[in-house]
């Protein structure tokens, strides 16, 4: 690691304009004071790439009250600017190093009338930038409030985006100008076929969400959509507002360590119980498919076996106790012992992770996170839990916190977007946030959800193979392809699939029938990690194609997905190491093959230099294993 720090210390009351580059030199903004005689006045950013404008003047503030409708003019008293030249090393994610470089500017600022100060916070990445409000404490002030923010989102033109208004929505293709209140972030925003940018947000721990509404007055213009009012005690600060800026939605991708970068460091001091897998769901509830799971889990490498909705009682019901095991009659006959599972799991290392829905979590959080330890429980999946608002917002890393006390490891279900939290909490393994397999969405969303959604982080995509809705929606060399490219410490995998030994009443007439079977291909997923040393983004367009690279140690495994219509995937092996012979083993789309799943499996030998090249259909995929002969 290396720390290179300058700081440049400017008294003032009368600036006009202060500019922060990008270590690069790629990126500038401009933080703009059309100060008035008294020395006030309302600042703005703008941003530009080289000589290109991406943004221009986009306003900052906040109000503090209902009645206030604009933001209260500021001086800036001083700046500072520094700079940082790091590295840091995750316990886990997409790649084993993230660069941490910038540059910061400090604006300190007063607030007019009311003598409020606080620092406008400025960091320009290479890979984007980022800014934040910091209150200090001060007399006379305990509590700070914001009733809303005022940042505005100012584009040089109506360009084209891809919104959606919850998590879990389907995307559409529209414009800046005809985005409606409450689109979510991140939004990506393609002002040409070379430039990409996204809105983001980092850090958000106690705060309320905020989501994006259209300015109102102002055209090509965005404004921050606060989920409530917030009222933080001094010091505080606001979480970060994120621009990311790539010359395609692959680099975007690639790049979305920014949002890590933005939150603080590891507050786990020994993260050794911390382990990624990958997860079959029981869907059951019994004990016969519990221990069925487990065997499967063992034969075919995966790490845990979960228990989802079901297992205490019916889990809408605001009396269901967590600290029981009722299965709900609705879901499944039982028996379900799951103690005896959990004894089984463990004897061959497999862990076993527990669905709770919020209504128990919110009033037993504290008596079963314990309990849950004495059981021998991994980890715990938040299931349909509130967010947005300050309170519940704050409630959910609380949660993780506590969870993280009794080295419990956590997924959090349903609306919740990831801001980086992970890398304060690396307990906090994947959530969902995300619309994934369960709810049959064709490889056009799929790939716009890729380019959109997981540029905020880790998402649980519920993957499917053996389920009906896999051929009519894609394909399963489509289905491998997905597990490499949809990033997930925990990766669920067999979403709505079972082992054949978990019940006798199984229907074996229907070839696609949620039972799994013995398809060469599962090697694939057998051998796959959840958690990579390196990712490259190869190429890909949203909503049509992806081709995504990551490596594990001497291995790279490689996802190709489609949409819309037949192309020629060409994917050059120039990520591998030179002089070095390897056996790739390839994984493609044959109706000839007579299985169930029509995945036809190649093994070639292959170097750095070669280009390995497919047709693959509107619907199809290609996944490639590589490893290394020498």
């Amino acid at each position: 690691m290396k720390y290179i720090f300058t700081f440049l210390l400017l008294a003032s009351v009368s600036v006009s304009a202060v500019e922060l580059v990008s270590p690069d030199q790629s990126l500038k903004i401009e933080i703009q004071m059309d100060n008035d005689n008294s020395g006030y006045a309302t600042p703005t950013y703008t941003l530009q790439q080289g000589s290109t404008l991406l943004m221009p003047p986009s306003r900052l503030g906040f109000t503090r009250s209902n009645s206030q409708q604009t933001a209260n003019p500021v001086k800036i008293l001083s700046s500072q600017k520094s700079s940082q030249n790091s590295s840091w090393r995750p316990v886990y994610g997409e790649r084993t190093e993230i660069p941490d470089v910038y540059n910061e500017l400090t604006l300190n600022a007063q607030e007019k009338d009311s003598n409020l100060e606080y620092q406008i916070i400025f960091r320009a990445y290479n890979e984007g930038i980022a800014f934040c409000y910091q209150f200090p404490k001060q007399a006379g002030l305990e509590t700070l409030h914001i009733e809303k923010e005022l940042t505005e989102f100012s584009f040089d033109n109506n360009h084209t985006t891809w919104a959606a208004y919850k998590a879990q929505a389907e995307y559409e293709k529209t414009t800046v100008n005809e985005i409606k209140p409450g689109c979510e972030r991140p939004l990506v925003i393609k002002k040409d076929e070379t430039t990409y940018l996204a809105i983001a947000e980092a850090r958000l721990v106690d705060y309320a969400r905020m989501k994006l509404m259209p300015q109102g007055e102002k055209p090509n213009t965005l404004l921050s959509d606060l989920a409530g009012p917030v009222t933080l005690a001094l010091p505080c600060s606001t979480p970060w507002r994120v621009v990311m800026v790539g010359d395609s939605p692959g680099e975007l991708l690639e790049n979305n360590y920014l949002i890590l970068n933005l939150n603080d460091p590891c507050e786990i001091k020994d993260t050794s119980w911390i382990k990624p897998g990958k997860v079959i769901r029981e869907t059951t509830l019994t004990t016969r498919g519990g221990l069925a799971c487990v065997d499967f889990a063992v034969e075919h490498n995966l790490q845990y076996v979960e228990f989802d909705a079901g297992w205490y009682g019916h889990e809408y019901d605001e009396k269901s106790d967590a600290t029981t095991i009722t299965v709900d009659p609705k879901r499944s006959p039982g028996p379900l012992d799951l103690q005896r599972i959990i004894q089984y799991a463990k004897e061959r290392n497999i862990g076993i992770i527990v669905y709770v829905n919020r209504r128990a979590l919110e009033k037993q959080l504290d008596e079963i996170l314990p309990l849950y330890v004495q059981w021998g429980i991994s980890g715990v999946k938040y299931g349909f839990v509130n967010v947005g608002t300050q309170k519940w917002t704050t409630w959910l890393h609380m949660a993780v916190r506590k969870a993280a006390q009794y080295k419990l490891m956590v997924d959090v279900h349903d609306e919740y977007r990831p801001t980086g939290y992970t890398r304060t909490y690396p307990n906090f393994m994947t959530q969902e946030g995300i619309r994934g397999d369960e709810v049959r969405q064709p490889n056009e969303l799929t790939l716009t959800t890729l380019f959109t959604r997981m540029l905020a982080g880790a998402g649980d995509n519920t993957l499917c193979y053996f389920n009906p809705r896999v051929p009519k929606y894609n394909s399963h060399a489509y289905q491998l392809a997905k597990a490499v490219c949809f990033y997930s410490p925990w990766q669920f995998l067999y979403w709505y699939d079972r082992p054949k030994a978990s019940s006798d009443n199984i229907d074996d007439s229907q070839p696609m029938n949620g039972v799994i079977g013995d398809e060469p291909e599962l090697e694939f997923f057998d051998a796959i990690p959840t958690v990579w040393d390196e990712t490259k983004v190869i190429d890909g367009s949203i909503g049509e194609y992806a081709i995504i690279a990551r490596r594990s140690d001497k291995q790279w495994f490689v996802g190709c997905m489609n949409s819309g219509k037949e192309r020629e995937f060409k994917v050059p092996l120039n990520f591998l190491s030179p002089n070095t012979k390897w056996s790739a083993t390839v994984y493609s789309n044959d109706t000839s093959i007579k299985t169930r799943t029509q995945v036809k499996i190649e093994n070639i030998k292959v170097t750095s230099k070669d280009v390995i090249t497919k047709s693959i259909s509107a619907q199809g995929g290609l996944a490639i294993r590589l490893e290394s002969l020498q």
